[in-house]
C-alpha cells in the first residue's frame, strides 16, 4: 500500500509543480525578484548562464532537502516529493531551456502540434522585454489557443 502511496505523492509533487512554476514565474520572477528574472527576456551579458538560473539553485535546494530528510530522518514521504521536484526540474530544463531556448543545440526539429504551441506560447510571452507585461503559464499546461493546426 506504501507503493501506491509513494507513486501519488510522486505524480502529486510533479503535478503541484507546474503550479509552483506558473505562480512563482507570475508574481516573483515578474514581481519582487524581477532584477534575477529580467536577463531572461532582455539578455544583457555575453555569458551562457543566467541571473535567471538562481530559480534553479532554489529548487534543486529544496529538492535536496527533501532527500536528506528522507535518508537521515526516515521520512519515507520526503523521497517521493524530492523526486518529483527533481524530474519536474529536469522537464522543465529539457522543455524550456534546451527545446525552446536552445541552450544546448538538440531537439531543433520537433515539429509536431504540441512542439509548435509550446513555442508559440512562449515567444508571446517574451516578445513583452518588460516586467508587466505578457502572458504566464507552466510548462506543460499552455492555453490551447496556441495549438493550431
Amino acid at each position: 500500500m506504501q507503493t501506491v502511496f509513494w507513486i501519488l505523492i510522486f505524480l502529486g509533487t510533479f503535478l503541484i509543480m507546474e503550479f509552483n512554476a506558473w505562480f512563482t514565474h507570475k508574481y516573483i520572477m515578474h514581481g519582487f525578484l524581477w532584477s534575477l528574472h529580467r536577463d531572461h527576456h532582455h539578455k544583457d551579458h555575453d555569458s551562457w548562464f543566467e541571473r535567471n538560473d538562481a530559480f534553479f539553485i532554489f529548487y534543486a535546494i529544496v529538492s535536496m532537502t527533501c532527500f536528506y530528510l528522507w535518508n537521515y530522518e526516515n521520512i519515507w514521504y520526503c523521497l517521493p516529493i524530492g523526486i518529483g521536484i527533481m524530474t519536474y526540474g529536469a522537464a522543465y530544463f529539457i522543455v524550456h531551456d534546451i527545446f525552446i531556448h536552445q541552450r544546448f543545440k538538440m531537439f531543433r526539429n520537433a515539429n509536431n502540434w504540441y512542439a509548435k504551441g509550446v513555442r508559440r506560447a512562449h515567444k508571446i510571452h517574451h516578445k513583452h522585454l518588460g516586467k508587466d507585461e505578457g502572458e504566464c503559464f507552466g510548462m506543460l499546461i499552455v492555453p490551447f489557443k496556441y495549438f493550431k493546426k
